[in-house]
Parts: C-alpha cells; structure tokens; sequence
C-alpha cells in the first residue's frame, strides 16, 4: 500500500495550520515536518488514527528547522530511537544543540515561546543524515528526491517522491490553506533571500511536479500557477515594504502601516474569519521583521556599489 495522509496538528487550537505529511509505502512510514513540540500529543492521535505509532516510524524529513515545522523531532527520537532524521547540513547543528535556535526564537516570541511550540529536544548526532541537496531516500519502494530550496530559510530543502508526483515544499510556497485560491508569504527573519528564493521556484518546478504539500496547509493542485501568483506577491510585498521604511517615520509606524496594508489585501481574497487564520498561521508581523530585514540589506549593498563606483 502507498498512501500520502495530511494530519492536522491542530496549533494552538486551530484547525489547518500547521500539517504533518505521513508517507506510507508497504509497510515503511516516514513524516514529513513532525510540527512543534507543543502538539507532539496531537500527532501522536493524528497517526493512531491511521493504525500507525511513533515506533513505526522510518524517518523524520524536515524541510527546515524553524520549530513549528521540526521542533518536536528530539522528541520523537526519545520515543523511538531507530528513528532516521534528515535535515539540511546548514540545519544540522541546531539539531544536536536546539540552544541556539531557542535563543534567536525567545527574541520573536519572548512571552509566550512555550506555549506556542514546546519542548525542543536535542537530536543525537547519529539519527541525523545531513543532506546538501540531490540525495534520493528510500522508503521502501518509494524514492524521494532531495533538492535544496533556500530563499525563505538557508537550511530549507523540498522533497520529490515518485508514486504520486508529490513535492513536500515546506515554506517554499508559502501558506495556502487547502481549498482557498489565496497564497502568501511567509517571510520571517533572519535568512529572508529573494534571488535564492526565485533560484528555489525554478529548481521545483523543473522536477514538474503534480501536487504540492505545504505544511501550512494541505494540497496544492497546481504547482506552476501556485508559484507563479506566489512569487508575484513576494516580490510585491518586498517593493511594498521598501516604500513603507522609506515614507515611516519609524519602526512601529512601519510595523502598523504594513500590517494594515496586507490585511486589507488578504481580506480582499478571503472570508473574513479565514483572514486571521492566514494572518496568525503566517505570522504577520514576522513577515514584516524578515522583509524589512532583506530590504535593509538590498539597500545596504546598492550604496556600497554606488560608492565603488562613483
């Protein structure tokens, strides 16, 4: 039997926001982005449900480390040790020693870190298989290619298995929550990178995938038309955001002016209680953080070429 199963984390409460793929093939399973730590017991149901426990799982496949997609893995790991976890080499590090990645999360989160995604464990080094981008994993029958998808994370990689022509994108794609038209950004500091990004879009739809799986939410139909209206609004919302830091009088100003900007766009293609369903899956205000971030950085190295060359 080959099956591919979305199971809904449930974060925070909601419904379709943070998916688990489950990948079975013959009796082999593995996961793609086991979520957080804070809803390790909703996975634990989500697969009981399917006749499957933690003990019967092959591998973890983590797109990137951002907690909400890998911060339950340590943990998982405990719970069936013969576990094999892959994870970008840039990601890799983070994994063994998760102090770091809690440190730079604490910032953005600084009040409420353990409520939102739990407790990260650390990864034993020797469950860990350290991918650069090309490799293929077998799981049973089943192969899936690994590509390296940088643009929204350095440590980001997709996955393309060949039974059903499915690519795990992780954030590559942002969010698009099953059975809405509407696709968007998600672009949190530190590693924001719109030419890697479009580096990124170009390397997936050469692979001409037949569906994507995002893990915030679901299926995707139609890959070259989901990349195409994503990659607009993503290069939209950073010219939007650079016209905002230069007219804003300062950072909190700016944070409200792109705040409202986006939500009156995103209400115009959505339900009004879908609205803030996209806002808080996404996190809004850190996608303001990540652009501002590459903005700065865009500015930065046009004057340092202005002035080398003046």
């Amino acid at each position: 039997m080959h099956k591919i199963t979305t199971l809904d984390d449930h974060w925070m409460g909601r419904p379709r926001s943070i998916g688990t793929a489950l990948l079975e093939s013959d009796g082999h399973y593995a996961i793609v982005d086991p979520g957080p730590g804070s809803t390790l017991h909703t996975l634990r149901k989500e697969l009981g449900a399917r006749g499957v426990s933690v003990g019967d799982l092959d591998a973890l496949l983590l797109t990137h480390i951002h907690l909400d997609h890998a911060g339950a893995s340590g943990a998982l790991v405990r719970e069936n040790p013969r576990v094999a976890v892959y994870v970008h080499k840039l990601g890799a590090p983070h994994m063994i020693d998760p102090s770091k990645l809690l440190a730079s999360a604490a910032r953005l989160w600084p009040d409420n870190l353990a409520e939102l995604f739990g407790e990260a464990l650390p990864v034993p080094e020797s469950n860990l298989r350290i991918l650069e981008g090309r490799e293929t994993i077998t799981l049973g029958p089943r192969k899936i290619e690994v590509a390296y998808t940088p643009g929204h994370a350095a440590h980001h990689v997709s996955y393309f298995e060949d039974f059903e022509g499915v690519a795990f994108v992780g954030d590559t794609t942002g969010v698009r929550i099953e059975g809405h038209p509407y696709v968007m950004p998600a672009t949190p500091p530190p590693d924001i990178d719109l030419p890697l990004w479009d580096s990124s879009f170009a390397r997936i739809l050469e692979r001409q995938p037949k569906r994507l799986f995002l893990t915030h939410f679901g299926f995707s139909e139609n890959p070259a038309a989901h990349i195409a209206q994503f990659q607009e609004r993503l290069h939209r919302w950073m010219e939007t955001t650079e016209g905002i830091l230069q007219a804003a009088k300062s950072d909190e100003q700016a944070m409200a002016c792109f705040m409202a900007t986006m939500r009156a766009e995103i209400g115009q293609h959505l339900p009004a209680e879908e609205v803030e369903q996209y806002v808080a899956t996404a996190g809004l205000n850190l996608s303001f953080l990540g652009l501002a971030r590459h903005a700065r950085k865009r500015a930065q190295a046009a004057a340092s070429v202005s002035k080398t060359t003046s």
